[in-house]
């Protein structure tokens, strides 16, 4: 079993051979591998695992788990602080 959490590109870029990616999480914004999802690009919503994308999500999905994860309390969306990474 994994927990995988949508997040949302930001953008791509070729860092040390790595397809890797700027996305927002939880507030915050981190890189992440794109190993698994090549094409995947800025504003797609992806799920990640681990530090890799593993899926593309659709939008509305995404802003469906953001909103069940607001009501528990958890961090969550696209919006916020920007983090080195």
């Amino acid at each position: 079993m994994c927990l995988a959490v949508p997040a949302r590109i930001i953008e791509t870029e070729v860092r040390d051979g790595h397809h890797v990616a700027a996305v927002r999480l939880g507030g915050i914004t981190t890189r992440v591998r794109l190993d698994f999802l090549p094409g995947a690009g800025a504003g797609d919503y992806i799920t990640v695992h681990a530090g890799f994308a593993i899926s593309k999500a659709d939008a509305e999905e995404a802003q469906r788990i953001y909103r069940l994860l607001g009501s528990v309390g958890l961090p969550h969306g696209d919006a916020g602080k920007r983090h080195a990474g």
